[in-house]
């Protein structure tokens, strides 16, 4: 295992944990984008844990590489779809936002 290996999938956890926890507690900076951007609230809910479990997958990939894969596969998906979702609400100054957090995921995958 590579040291960039490790270090951009710890970050790509921690971004997307993040990520993850704003969102189950409906912090404004997140809340007020994913209302303007369509996105129901009854979603909100299974967003943050689809985030929450891609960030658990990736660390534990640094013990089962497999678990890793599949799960920067999935957040990188999960990124890609934040992306058209914002492009579908014309607020194209916004793509770059979730091309952020899917960066260091999609390192992660090629590195791994």
């Amino acid at each position: 295992m590579s040291t960039a290996y490790l270090v951009v999938t710890v970050l790509g956890a921690v971004m997307a944990g993040v990520s993850a926890i704003t969102t189950f507690l409906r912090v404004e900076w997140i809340a007020k984008p994913l209302a303007d951007y369509g996105v129901p609230r009854a979603w909100w809910p299974r967003l943050a844990t689809a985030k929450a479990a891609g960030a658990a997958g990736l660390l534990a990939g640094l013990a089962v590489p497999a678990v890793g894969v599949l799960a920067a596969a999935g957040l990188v998906l999960y990124f890609l779809g934040a992306v058209v979702t914002v492009v579908r609400a014309r607020w194209f100054t916004h793509v770059p936002i979730p091309l952020l957090y899917a960066a260091p995921v999609a390192a992660s995958l090629a590195l791994a």
